[in-house]
């Protein structure tokens, strides 16, 4: 970093994630019986004197009675705000440690806790500038030292004054104290740090609104431990999508928006022309014509098991990673078939409806255990693998039929023919993917092949199964029922009407694409789907994509990360190592990996490189997108 420019860093809500006050009441006021109340009048007295509608000096003495702290309160402070650091300044840590001389801490916090923290990131105490509390005999804090410039009204602006700094001064933080500074004439410029809080009287005066320290460094030109800010990396969430996974991709830094329905093809070719990264469940569809207006679309989550709403072959000419949660909702999907055999095998939702219009209809006919009965599973992939575990468990002879080779788990009979399966079972459920050869795949002809009085389970994708014959097999008795939880057409969201032959046949159990509507499940995916897409944008690890060759990677040391994703041509990895030592760069690792459609190569390399080496790799005939990373 060039000597001429010093950075002065507020402490409160932006080297940490949180004001330490604050969390000092948490602690101090533990056992006290009016602890809300007295946290809650800490909290909007400190908000008042970051916005400047009180005083700064009337701020702290009234938090401070009300505290009521010791100094042994103070460590247990340190070790709460050691987690509490601001993500970004986390992850720019090693920029903190080199440029250790040029940063200056100037907080209306205490040194007692501050040093402590930010010692732990190179910053020197002889450039923290801070309150200080004074003690009692016994401990406990009684005030405040008054002499101390930062005590007062514009105490920042006077402190600078005092310690006389020379060169370009650019102030980060998150109060109105931070603007004064600049408002002074003592800084060259003032970011307003909206990473963990956003007071509109701040940014409304600052050069420019950070959303992180990455944001910082890169419009600055700095060294950065990240090739791209990460606040500019724009997510966009629809359908509702777990918070957990919302608030996980907001901590690694980038800016997330959230919509809560699914968009049509021309909103979402609107939407989608700045987005980095957008996250879908099962009614988005992601089409040739959106991704023809994603220019910056690098990857996508299916927050969901099937991915037949993406245009998986235009992702990857586009080089655009897909990843989805094959496992997350498996248990969900699979409890909700049990219970929807045991229901149609009862005949408990006719009786159940019959009860609500008070009509008492005592009878065992149609009326059957499971324990002994044929169950056939259509599609043995992980959901269908775990239900012939259960339903075995519960009693029943598990047969199932797959297009591919699959291992039969416990008991199971594998059978060589949909036909055959059909023609066999009490009870048929499916659980195939979302291929366009399935639509239809149980059509009249398959339905006919099923025994009589034999019961349908539907949970896989809505065009499985042909509706009219369905809905005629019902109503002709040639089916005892029925269980459909996907339609070929559904509602975007919540007030759209649903529309259905199905509705009003007997012994027909209907519900809204719910398989995996758990509580357990949406949190899983949230949790899985955001973490395979932060490893991909981070290390370039593509293992679990759906579309991409996967490529499990170690972690980078030392060196830079080279991305090249291409078509799968002859020669192409011979072209950049060719590239690469045309410029002299000697690599540190290198991996690759193909499939029938691209090639994926990634490439450690010393840090020292010419930008020109970059121009030349992207120029590579084939080359379909190009990453560093560092």
């Amino acid at each position: 970093m060039p000597q001429t420019k010093k950075f002065i860093i507020d402490f409160d809500s932006t080297f940490t994630q949180v004001e330490a006050l604050d969390i000092l009441g948490e602690i101090s006021l533990e056992n006290d019986p009016e602890k809300e109340s007295k946290l809650q009048a800490i909290k909007d007295i400190t908000d008042k004197g970051m916005e400047g509608s009180v005083t700064f000096r009337d701020s702290l003495i009234q938090r401070l009675e009300i505290l009521n702290a010791s100094k042994n309160q103070i460590i247990d402070l340190i070790n709460a705000l050691k987690l509490k650091v601001s993500k970004s300044f986390e992850r720019n840590k090693e920029f903190l440690q080199e440029n250790a001389e040029d940063i200056f801490i100037i907080s209306n916090g205490f040194k007692d806790f501050i040093i402590p923290i930010v010692g732990d990131y190179g910053i020197k105490e002889e450039n923290v500038f801070a309150n200080e509390f004074v003690y009692d005999d016994a401990g406990n804090i009684i005030d405040f030292n008054r002499e101390n410039p930062l005590s007062l009204n514009n105490g920042k602006a006077e402190t600078i004054k005092r310690i006389n700094l020379d060169g370009d001064i650019y102030v980060i933080g998150d109060g109105y104290t931070d603007y004064e500074i600049k408002a002074s004439g003592l800084a060259n410029k003032f970011y307003a740090f909206t990473e963990n809080v956003s007071r509109p009287k701040v940014t409304s005066q600052a050069d420019h609104i950070a959303p992180s320290l990455d944001e910082i460094l890169y419009i600055n030109k700095l060294n950065t431990k990240f090739s791209y800010p990460k606040s500019r990396i724009k997510v966009l969430l629809l359908e509702n999508v777990h918070q957990i996974g919302v608030e996980l991709l907001k901590e690694e830094g980038y800016d997330v928006e959230v919509i809560s329905s699914a968009m049509s093809e021309e909103e979402l070719c609107e939407k989608i022309k700045n987005v980095s990264i957008i996250g879908i469940r099962s009614k988005t569809n992601i089409t040739k014509k959106v991704l023809e207006n994603a220019n910056r679309l690098i990857a996508i989550g299916a927050f969901c098991i099937g991915t037949n709403q993406i245009d998986l072959e235009t992702c990857q000419e586009k080089g655009i990673a897909v990843f989805n949660a094959p496992f997350s909702n498996t248990r969900s999907v699979v409890e909700m078939a049990i219970a929807e055999i045991i229901f149609l095998m009862r005949n408990f939702t006719d009786k159940t409806v019959l009860m609500h219009q008070g009509k008492w209809d005592k009878s065992a006919s149609g009326s059957f255990e499971v324990r002994g009965k044929k169950l056939g599973i259509v599609g043995y992939g992980n959901i269908g693998a775990q239900l012939s575990v259960l339903a075995e468990n519960m009693g029943m002879n598990v047969f199932y039929y797959d297009v591919i080779e699959r291992l039969a788990l416990g008991n199971a009979t594998k059978l060589n023919s949909l036909g055959e399966l059909l023609s066999t079972c009490d009870m048929i459920s499916l659980h195939v993917d979302g291929r366009k050869s399935n639509k239809n795949l149980i059509d009249k002809k398959m339905i006919s092949k099923m025994k009589k009085g034999a019961i349908l389970v539907n949970l896989s994708r809505g065009h499985v199964v042909e509706i009219p014959a369905l809905k005629e097999a019902i109503l002709s008795g040639h089916l005892a029922g029925c269980a459909v939880d996907v339609f070929p057409e559904e509602p975007k969201n919540n007030s759209e009407p649903f529309v259905s032959e199905l509705i009003g046949l007997p012994n027909t159990i209907l519900t809204p694409h719910i398989g995996g509507s758990t509580l357990e499940a949406q949190e899983n995916i949230a949790r899985f789907v955001p973490g395979k897409i932060m490893e991909y944008v981070n290390t370039g690890n593509t293992y679990n994509s759906v579309n991409f060759p996967n490529i499990q990677l170690p972690f980078l040391n030392d060196a830079h990360r080279l991305i090249h994703i291409h078509m799968n041509e002859p020669g192409v990895l011979a072209k950049i190592n060719q590239v690469l030592a045309n410029y002299e760069i000697n690599i540190v690792g290198q991996y690759l990996k193909t499939n029938e459609k691209i090639g994926y190569v990634i490439t450690d390399i010393d840090k020292a490189y010419s930008p020109d080496a970059i121009d030349a790799l992207k120029s590579i005939p084939g080359t379909i997108r190009f990453r560093t990373l560092y």
